[in-house]
């Protein structure tokens, strides 16, 4: 299958789900995005109930802590980053190779930006002491926002390795599913992301 030579014309219409394997790569990621939202709806009713909660004397409030630009920054280069990658699936329909590399790797750096961002952040929040074990808040807060950085960095590793694995064999029916199916994850990871900045932030800061 990997052999097989295509053109713009003989491209299939659809070629994430072209061939039997590449439908069940389909239904799997959607399986695993399915019980993925019951790991984020915990962490969140989780941070919801602990929210503000700690030992007097020794908290941080979310309207206190939270700044809203770089919250907002973070969220302009992840949204971002999910245009970039309807840009390379709109390539890979098209068969047009260089394209799906280009803005899947925009795609890989815009991501590496917010990563960078939320590290930023962490360590400004445990240099003022509002560290993970500080609080409940805080345990709460690190739990929820760090597994969604987690899926950034698991979702960035498996871009990137698609890139380097598929640099020099060209777009096929084999990885063509790969690459949908790290777009779908990534738009996942983009759409948790606009909760945590509504609920965590921006409910956080202006109550």
């Amino acid at each position: 299958m990997e052999e097989t030579k295509f053109t713009p014309q003989t491209w299939p219409d659809k070629p994430e789900q072209a061939t039997p394997e590449a439908k069940n790569k389909f239904v799997g990621i959607w399986i695993f995005i399915c019980s993925d939202i019951t790991l984020f709806a915990s962490v969140f009713a989780t941070y919801l109930s602990l929210k503000d909660k700690g030992p007097a004397g020794m908290e941080f409030s979310a309207a206190e802590l939270f700044e809203l630009p770089l919250a907002f920054v973070m969220t302009m280069l992840l949204l971002t980053s999910s245009l970039t990658s309807v840009y390379a699936m709109y390539h890979m329909k098209n068969y047009n190779f260089k394209g799906v590399q280009l803005w899947m790797t925009i795609t890989v750096l815009l991501g590496l930006g917010f990563l960078a961002l939320e590290i930023y952040e962490f360590y400004h929040y445990v240099h003022i002491g509002f560290g993970y074990t500080q609080s409940a808040f805080s345990s709460a807060f690190f739990t929820l926002v760090g597994t969604h950085g987690l899926h950034v960095v698991i979702g960035l590793v498996w871009i990137i390795c698609l890139l380097v694995r598929n640099a020099r064999r060209g777009l096929n029916l084999y990885n063509a599913p790969k690459y949908y199916a790290a777009s779908i994850f990534w738009h996942f990871i983009d759409v948790v992301w606009v909760f945590i900045f509504t609920v965590v932030y921006l409910m956080g800061v202006l109550g």
